[in-house]
């Protein structure tokens, strides 16, 4: 082979592996930014809320009653948060937001069981959530057997997904959500329940927990994961 040719062929070779050895160290650098977070309560005191949390309350009716107890049936054996107020106000949502992570792009889950409720018996996951009046939610009910996905704006839930399905109550499930740009999933117990869109809250926001009326509802391993975080 003429020389020029055998030097052209090398450079060729070269750049091929330079752009190859790039890409493998910019997805590399990618996977290792990405950021996961659990939550799981052991460490929080009885009786009080965990740090890292506040709350707050959508609609009318009390606040909510958040706090740390110990649960033997729990997934670790331990302690769990639990929503416990009885409020009986069908329009009243309390939340329990963790104050730690905001970010659009989100991957959230929770473990939770319903406990008691005679209005209802709810247990959701909240995402980019600004405010008490402005967030998306994705809610199971053990009262109405189903999941659904709502955004709030101004207060006002208006609900753009969801689906029938069996919610046992005083069972431990999961329930999760993975938000991405304008594109949602949702997942019980690890199976993708739909899939939805919606475009109308973009910007990033915390995660958190949510319940319903007189729902008291226990949670456990929170897990966030998003390349966002901070």
């Amino acid at each position: 082979m003429p020389r020029r040719k055998a030097t052209t062929c090398a450079y060729a070779i070269l750049l091929l592996l330079t752009c190859i050895a790039w890409r493998l160290s910019a997805e590399a650098g990618g996977a290792g930014a990405r950021e996961s977070i659990l939550v799981d309560f052991e460490t929080a005191t009885v009786g009080e809320l965990p740090a890292g949390f506040s709350t707050a309350v959508t609609g009318g009716g009390g606040p909510g009653a958040w706090r740390v107890v110990e649960d033997a049936t729990a997934p670790n054996g331990g302690k769990v948060l639990a929503q416990t107020s009885t409020d009986k106000t069908s329009s009243r949502f309390p939340l329990c937001i963790y104050d730690r992570i905001a970010a659009k792009d989100v991957e959230v889950s929770v473990t939770f069981k319903p406990v008691s409720g005679t209005v209802d018996q709810a247990a959701g996951l909240v995402a980019r959530y600004r405010d008490q009046d402005n967030y998306y939610i994705v809610r199971a009910n053990a009262l109405e057997d189903n999941v659904r996905l709502y955004k709030v704006e101004r207060g006002k839930r208006q609900q753009f997904a969801g689906v029938n399905v069996k919610v046992p109550a005083n069972e431990w499930q999961t329930l999760s959500l993975e938000v991405t740009g304008t594109h949602f999933r949702v997942f019980l117990n690890n199976t993708l329940l739909f899939e939805a869109d919606d475009a109308r809250l973009k910007e990033p926001g915390k995660v958190g927990l949510w319940t319903k009326a007189d729902s008291v509802t226990s949670f456990d391993n929170l897990t966030v994961k998003t390349d966002a975080a901070r």
